[in-house]
């Protein structure tokens, strides 16, 4: 196992948890937009105000997008376990 074989799994490791964590983020940065802007143009600062919606969006995001998240770490995971004879001879 060479350098550039652990660089293409770090790689592809960083590849899948980014594709893995774009639905929740961006799902919390759009509600967070949207509930800053809100805040900023009626002038009420509550802090309750911008956690509760991000919360809830935040679980129909993991509800709506779990399934596919599950199958991408699993496919990931079965395409790992494939490369280890290849990579143990060398």
């Amino acid at each position: 196992m060479n350098t550039s074989e652990v660089l293409n799994i770090a790689v592809q490791a960083l590849w899948v948890a980014a594709k893995l964590c774009a639905p929740i983020l961006l799902t919390a940065l759009v509600i967070g937009f949207a509930i800053s802007l809100l805040q900023s143009i009626t002038q009420v600062q509550e802090a309750t105000l911008s956690f509760v919606p991000k919360a809830v969006g935040v679980a129909l995001a993991l509800l709506i997008s779990g399934h596919w998240m599950i199958t991408e770490i699993v496919t990931f995971t079965h395409d790992l376990f494939d490369k280890i004879p290849i990579l143990l001879r060398g």
